[in-house]
């Protein structure tokens, strides 16, 4: 039997990370998103050169950057359950906050924190489904300065 062209358990797109002290990064990645390890593999200097993390129902590679690999933090957006209670661990976990959970316009109660690696996690409970109708309104509201409805 051929091989899927994706392998099993990934997205089309799957997020890689490349940072400074990883292993820090995984290990509160543990804690705040009950991310489970998947593999890790380490050079003969204890560096992480690839290391793959489940978090929810996707796949995040991540490896320690180097002197010929720099640092390349990115933003991520996660759905989860529980905006207040992440954003409670995620602080307890050391990371630094970005914006306190609120109810956004477009129908998400989101916030976001930054890890030490320099990695943007915004993460979001779905709350109300907006229309597309209604979300254009929402926006049109919010850039004229004025305070759009909120889910």
């Amino acid at each position: 039997m051929a091989a899927r062209y994706i392998p099993e358990g990934f997205h089309t797109i799957t997020p890689y990370l490349r940072v400074h002290r990883v292993s820090e990064v995984m290990e509160t990645l543990k804690r705040v998103f009950d991310a489970e390890e998947i593999s890790r593999e380490t050079l003969p200097d204890g560096k992480i050169m690839h290391a793959q993390m489940r978090i929810g129902s996707s796949v995040v590679m991540m490896s320690d950057a180097r002197e010929d690999f720099s640092p390349l933090p990115c933003m991520l957006y996660l759905y989860i359950e529980d905006v207040d209670a992440v954003y409670k661990r995620a602080l307890d976990a050391g990371m630094e906050s970005l914006r306190v959970p609120e109810d956004e316009f477009y129908g998400d109660r989101a916030a976001g924190v930054r890890d030490l690696g320099g990695n943007e996690w915004w993460f979001a409970t779905h709350i109300e489904d907006v229309s597309a109708e209604e979300m254009k309104r929402r926006q049109a509201a919010m850039m004229k300065g004025g305070d759009p409805p909120k889910a």
